[in-house]
């Protein structure tokens, strides 16, 4: 079992980074009261299962103090953890609260923000003691503390983006997922060769028509070079997912046949993409 904790003052980015790890593939909770720490240990330690869950000021008050003990008997299991304590300064805390108009859980009639900021410090203090990893997130944007909690916790410097790519004939309408769209209605169309009509681009006979016309190959390497250049950028903003729409006339020869080897040529440098034909008739 691994066990990750992401704790840290309310405002520094608590949530952000719980949501990095639900991405990776960990079963995150969000909020665990800290005596249901054990709970969560003495029940699933026999499996392989990779936990992330977020301690805060919003635990009750009491059970945060007795959070050495819980850790201690965390350790005894052997359990793999890792502790991340997020924090910021204290003006920069306030500044976030006034700007969002969020509550402060330790704010109340008589304990403004200030001393609410104080008082949590105290609390977390037996928490950020043992963090296996203190971050700043004062000078931080939400995407590079995304990409700084991925790398802490799984080794990586990116998150990772799915790409799909899809045909489409434009005569049917633009697909509403679309992120970037290539029009490749300029290229030879097969459905003017007789023998070539009822056929898709999933079929051997307009592949190799397709793959004898300099343009077709010349709009193909094209796209692959503004793919290659743009997708890392796309990435590095956090994108999980970018669906790459190509349209001919009707969806069944050209865009398909593109969309195709766009795909394959993309598996050199990348993650395997999606390939879905919306509007091809026979299925692929």
């Amino acid at each position: 079992m691994q066990l990750v904790i992401i704790s840290g003052r309310s405002g520094s980015g608590i949530s952000s980074a719980l949501r990095v790890l639900e991405d990776s593939g960990m079963t995150c909770i969000d909020n665990l009261p800290v005596g249901l720490l054990e709970h969560l240990v003495n029940t699933e330690f026999r499996q392989t299962q990779r936990y992330a869950v977020s301690i805060d000021a919003r635990s009750n008050l009491s059970a945060l103090k007795d959070f050495d003990r819980l850790f201690e008997h965390i350790e005894s299991r052997q359990v793999e953890t890792q502790i991340v304590f997020l924090d910021a300064r204290d003006e920069i805390l306030i500044k976030r609260f006034s700007e969002t108009r969020r509550k402060h859980p330790l704010t109340s009639d008589k304990i403004d923000l200030k001393e609410a900021i104080n008082a949590e410090t105290e609390l977390l203090t037996p928490i950020q003691s043992r963090a296996d990893q203190i971050i700043d997130t004062s000078s931080l944007s939400v995407h590079q503390l995304r990409n700084l909690i991925h790398k802490w916790v799984t080794g990586s410097d990116s998150l990772g983006t799915s790409v799909q790519f899809q045909s489409f004939g434009f005569k049917h309408g633009l697909p509403a997922d679309a992120d970037i769209v290539f029009d490749v209605r300029c290229l030879p169309n097969p459905f003017w060769v007789p023998n070539l009509r009822g056929c898709t681009g999933n079929d051997v006979e307009v592949q190799n028509y397709l793959a004898k016309q300099p343009l077709v190959n010349s709009m193909i390497d094209s796209i692959s070079d503004f793919l290659n250049k743009w997708v890392p950028e796309y990435e590095k903003s956090n994108r999980s997912y970018i669906t790459v729409a190509i349209g001919c006339t009707g969806g069944q020869h050209r865009s398909v046949y593109v969309c195709n080897q766009l795909a394959e040529n993309f598996k050199t440098s990348q993650e395997a993409p999606l390939v879905r034909h919306r509007d091809l008739k026979t299925p692929s």
